[in-house]
């Protein structure tokens, strides 16, 4: 077992399962991280379970949130519409503050567990327009957390790692299966059926569509 720990935010979807594998082919040993937070569909879940599973995660948790006290997401309120085209500027889909509530979290257990790592699978090429997924967030959320914890006052400085930034979604298909990520194990949809097949229309599914596609390699995605 690997002395180098880390925790891995892990959605079950494409983009985290390709940085849980690229974090085990580093070396660490992986701690998976969902969370429950009142999101459309529960299958997401059920694939992230089925993937920390494949690639050998150390442990996985799965946190428990409502962040539909809050709403204001395409994704925690069902009287929002899941846009079914593309549009310009800050999607519906967008979670307010979720990837900062995460990563506080993620945060949190790292600390516990003696993790100087922490690993998401934020990307700045296809990010959807979310603003937590730029690279000045992640800069700015690492300076955060030395200064905000013990670990980090102490000497034992804590590092946000986001492998995926400047990738396109071909390439993180390529890199991915190259490190033996089974995608049929995967959910990216938005509003997935509860068996996961996905609607193929919102953006996330586009994007996953054109990754496959421009990477040349079969999409093993299962559509309504």
């Amino acid at each position: 077992m690997s002395s180098k720990k880390a925790v891995v935010l892990l959605s079950g979807g494409l983009d985290s399962a390709t940085v849980l594998a690229m974090a085990r082919a580093e070396g660490y040993e992986c701690y998976a991280l969902g969370f429950d937070y009142g999101q459309r569909h529960s299958a997401e879940l059920m694939a992230a379970q089925r993937v920390a599973a494949d690639l050998g995660a150390s442990e996985h948790k799965v946190v428990k949130l409502d962040l539909r006290v809050i709403g204001g997401s395409a994704l925690t309120d069902d009287s929002i519409d899941v846009p079914e085209e593309e549009t310009s500027g800050i999607p519906v889909t967008y979670v307010p503050a979720r990837n900062t509530v995460f990563l506080s979290i993620a945060l949190g257990w790292a600390e516990v567990l003696g993790a100087q790592d922490i690993f998401v699978g934020v990307n700045a090429v296809d990010y959807s327009g979310y603003p937590d997924c730029r690279p000045e967030y992640i800069e700015a959320y690492e300076k955060m957390a030395n200064l905000a914890t013990r670990a980090g006052v102490e000497g034992n400085k804590l590092t946000i790692h986001a492998p995926l930034m400047k990738m396109s979604k071909a390439d993180i298909v390529e890199r991915g299966t190259g490190l033996g990520v089974d995608y049929s194990l995967t959910v990216s949809c938005y509003q997935a059926l509860p068996s996961g097949a996905a609607c193929g229309r919102c953006d996330s599914c586009r994007l996953r569509a054109a990754g496959f596609a421009e990477a040349g390699l079969a999409d093993p995605t299962v559509y309504a």
